[in-house]
């Protein structure tokens, strides 16, 4: 399953669509932070949405602070969302910048490939011309 995934996330790196996995990844992220935090701190997190705002928020590293944890457990919860909202972040952009160069290196090799390849057959085509040129001259040869 993972090997599928990663194949899934090359794919979209090497076609620039990585965007859609990355917002999936967030908002799956924030909702169940969201989700954690309505059972975790009742009081100063209502309902799922004000919840989820504040995981978005928190996960994004922005931090608006028109909503915070007061509580223990909602501290805990909270401090678990920042270390993973910033350990994300740095993940994703990690991963993302090697396909990105990985990609690149692939393409560079292709180009290199191509031109090795085509210089080989101008290489043979020129050889092939000195080869029945030499066959003319020792045609010649032979008739003097």
């Amino acid at each position: 399953m993972g090997s599928r995934l990663e194949r899934s996330v090359q794919r979209a790196v090497a076609r620039r669509r990585i965007f859609p996995y990355l917002a999936a990844a967030t908002l799956i992220l924030a909702l169940l932070a969201g989700l954690v935090m309505t059972i975790v701190d009742e009081k100063d997190f209502p309902n799922f949405g004000i919840a989820v705002w504040w995981a978005i928020v928190t996960l994004a590293t922005v931090g608006y602070g028109d909503i915070v944890p007061t509580t223990v457990p909602g501290r805990l919860v909270g401090s678990a969302v920042i270390i993973l909202g910033v350990t994300f972040l740095a993940f994703l952009t990690a991963t993302v910048t090697s396909y990105f160069v990985s990609s690149d290196q692939e393409q560079a090799k292709a180009r290199e490939l191509e031109e090795r390849e085509a210089a080989d057959e101008e290489l043979r085509d020129l050889l092939r011309r000195l080869e029945s040129r030499l066959a003319a001259i020792e045609s010649k040869l032979e008739r003097d």
